[in-house]
């Protein structure tokens, strides 16, 4: 059985908890993957549950379409007829008017180490394939969840030269924006707002809304290591998100000279 065919059984069966098609109008993907009739399938699916979707077959067309319509997410294959889908992704992080794009990266690789390069350059999150259609709905949704703005708080939380703006949704040290990716700024904001308290990565995985990360999955390190590449002043003796080896993780309650 294809991995085209393997989608479409899945995605016929639905499955216990999926439940009607959550209304989500006002969201419009962009899936780019070269399966044609994976991305037909897979778009009908999403289709089905409230999303606007375009489809791309290659990188040459993802740009273009990237170029036109504003779009809410991104879903990318690593593996394209013209090109790697990590150049794309490192183009968009360049990029200051899809930097923050959310970006959930497909790949049938299977090597830990595409996964965490991917997530290293600023993929939000990874699938591999095959997948459930249900999955990539649930974790397409929670990317949305989290690049959402926050309309209600416009706290601004200060670590020392470190501030934390939750109404702008960025971070800063020195008055200068810190180049993080959607997801790496809510996995800063769950660790900034409980400073001195040890999170382990399951705590943590819980306060992300949901996302439905495995529970060997290393991708909250990868990002870890992203966030303090522009928060610390010393990456390998980090002073604001630190380890607690075999626990987790603690943001650092007294920071610089406060």
């Amino acid at each position: 059985m294809t991995f085209a065919q393997q989608t479409v059984r899945l995605a016929r069966q639905g499955g216990p908890g999926l439940g009607a098609p959550i209304e989500m109008s006002a969201a419009k993907l962009l899936l780019i993957d070269d399966d044609t009739r994976l991305t037909a399938m897979v778009g009908d699916y999403l289709r089905g549950h409230g999303f606007d979707v375009e489809t791309a077959s290659s990188l040459a067309e993802g740009r273009v379409k990237l170029r036109g319509t504003p779009v809410d997410a991104l879903v990318l294959d690593l593996m394209l007829p013209d090109g790697d889908g990590l150049d794309l992704t490192r183009e968009l992080r360049a990029d200051a008017r899809l930097r923050r794009l959310p970006l959930l990266m497909l790949t049938a690789r299977g090597e830990p180490m595409d996964r965490i390069v991917g997530l290293e350059i600023g993929a939000d999150d990874y699938l591999p394939k095959p997948f459930e259609p249900r999955e990539l709905l649930a974790r397409v949704k929670a990317l949305l969840r989290r690049a959402a703005p926050d309309q209600v708080s416009e706290e601004l939380l200060r670590f020392g030269r470190l501030e934390i703006d939750l109404g702008a949704r960025e971070a800063r040290l020195d008055g200068k924006r810190c180049d993080l990716t959607g997801h790496q700024f809510e996995l800063l904001v769950v660790l900034a707002q409980s400073p001195g308290r040890v999170l382990s990565r399951d705590q943590i995985m819980d306060a992300l809304k949901g996302h439905p990360m495995e529970a060997f999955d290393r991708s909250i390190d990868v990002h870890i290591s992203r966030i303090r590449s522009v928060i610390e002043d010393d990456v390998k003796n980090p002073k604001r998100v630190l380890t607690v080896r075999g626990t987790g993780y603690v943001f650092a309650r007294k920071q610089d000279a406060d």
